[in-house]
């Protein structure tokens, strides 16, 4: 009689354009996420207790170690996520641009900072400081694996916490790989470890001991993360991606809102939680703009070479979401400008342009996450408005006009997190500013200030100056300090 001893389950990467094997990952399990978490509560310890202007040496060292291998970074995600290496390259050249702010920026952001006691309180000095949470859990997605999960890592490493991160079980190479730089360069520390796996990774990731979780990925995935974080009452950051809509004036320049529809919608494969998946335009000029789009659409050509346009579907399952939602445009009553449901070739999906496309079509309502652009006409932007936000998603949005106070306007009535005019992903360049949605888009922010308050616990400190000479913080206060406070209440607030 033979025994069979079950070997450990792997977590197997392969090429997304191809399907051949590219190399085989652990997949952690409880016990494994729980001592990453041990260990990350130690090296936190160590790592809050630095000063600020230590944490940034040491980030700093981080950055310039992982921009003198981009080239190396780039590769992976290419091979890991199937884009071109210009697109792989811009999110390394973006990220670090946001890692280094991040570490310069955390020490004025988070500094202590004194506030105003107040009438009752005027014999008190009070501030207000940021702490650390202590262990941050990350859970990245797959179709920016390196410049997504960053906006978290960098943010709350700068706060001073030390990060567990889960990557994508379909991008793991590239988790592994950034967990590799930062051991070589502190291994006596593990401020920064990764555990790779699925999604029972990540589920022992939000009921661990960790002290707050960033997750990013679908809004169904977010509440399943959400409603294990609430055993213990995690807090939580969700981005939960989007349906972000470019919205076209009757004065826009055309060609130039054509271009940036291309770039934000065909950019990564269409793959961009903040790319343009609808687009409004006025009635009067919506004929020409379409013309202009398509004649760009065109030109486009995915491919496998590092040089193609855009690449394959990341993950096997996403080819049969796009053409249910082209196959669903058309019939209801869409009208297929530039390819139809035979330009889903798995694993690649030719550019897709559909007009005309009712609002109720799954192509207009579900995140796609694909080549696909819908473009539909509408009597204004008032109307574009309504239509843009008719939507539970609400992560970002554009809008072309030469009218600049008129696109102020627009954006101020978009109901998103970030709002690009005259340019799509403006704001993705700006590491000042703080990204994150609404609804189904999640909630909570990364980047800029903001993305650093996220990862921090605004502490409140008073200490008295001096004994107050009018007491009524006591038990029994005095019948004349309580009449001399009730007559200064009613002098301040009981008139106009």
């Amino acid at each position: 009689m033979t025994s069979t001893v079950e070997q450990p389950r792997r977590l197997r990467v392969v090429d997304p354009a191809t399907g051949e094997p590219i190399t085989d990952y652990d997949i952690a399990d409880e016990a494994a996420v729980q001592a990453a978490v041990r260990r990350a509560r130690d090296a936190a310890g160590w790592w809050a207790g630095l000063e600020a202007g230590q944490r940034r040496r040491h980030l700093l060292a981080f950055k310039t170690r992982v921009a003198g291998r981009i080239e190396q970074l780039a590769e992976l995600i290419r091979a890991e996520t199937g884009k071109p290496a210009a697109g792989a390259l811009l999110e390394v050249m973006l990220t670090v641009e946001h890692l280094d702010w991040a570490a310069r920026h955390a020490r004025r952001v988070l500094r202590r900072r004194s506030v105003s006691s107040g009438m009752l309180a005027f014999n008190q000095a009070s501030s207000v400081e940021y702490v650390p949470y202590g262990v941050v859990g990350v859970i990245g997605p797959w179709n920016y694996p390196f410049y997504t999960p960053m906006g978290s890592i960098s943010h709350a490493l700068a706060a001073g916490n030390a990060v567990v991160f889960k990557p994508s079980e379909f991008t793991p190479g590239v988790g592994v790989w950034l967990g590799q730089q930062w051991s070589e360069l502190l291994p006596e520390h593990p401020v920064l470890q990764v555990v790779t796996g699925d999604g029972t990774t990540g589920a022992a990731l939000c009921r661990s001991e960790v002290d707050k979780i960033a997750f990013t990925g679908s809004a169904a995935t977010a509440r399943a993360v959400m409603a294990a974080c609430a055993e213990r009452l995690t807090p939580v950051v969700i981005e939960g991606g989007g349906k972000d809509a470019l919205i076209v004036t009757a004065d826009a320049d055309l060609d130039a809102a054509a271009r940036a529809a291309v770039f934000g919608g065909l950019g990564n494969a269409g793959q961009t939680c903040a790319g343009v998946e609808r687009i409004y335009v006025e009635d009067a000029v919506h004929e020409a703009f379409v013309a202009r789009l398509a004649d760009l659409m065109r030109q486009v050509k995915p491919g496998a070479e590092p040089g193609a346009a855009y690449g394959p579907m990341s993950t096997p399952a996403q080819a049969g979401t796009v053409l249910r939602h082209i196959t669903d445009a058309i019939g209801a009553g869409g009208r297929a400008v530039v390819g139809d449901a035979g330009s889903v070739r798995p694993p690649f999906v030719e550019p897709v342009l559909l007009a005309d496309v009712p609002e109720h079509s799954t192509a207009v309502t579900e995140e796609t996450f694909g080549p696909v652009i819908v473009v539909n006409r509408v009597a204004d932007a008032e109307d574009a408005l309504r239509r843009a936000n008719a939507t539970r998603y609400g992560l970002a949005g554009s809008i072309f006009t030469r009218r600049r106070r008129r696109g102020q306007q627009l954006a101020a009535q978009l109901r998103a997190g970030a709002v690009s005019v005259n340019s799509v992903l403006g704001y993705a360049g700006v590491p000042a500013l703080p990204f994150g949605g609404v609804g189904d888009s999640g909630f909570g922010r990364v980047h800029g200030a903001d993305g650093l308050r996220e990862f921090s616990r605004p502490r409140a400190v008073t200490w008295q100056r001096f004994r107050a000479p009018i007491d009524v913080m006591t038990l029994q206060p005095t019948a004349s300090a309580l009449r001399i406070s009730l007559q200064m209440f009613k002098l301040r607030h009981g008139r106009r």
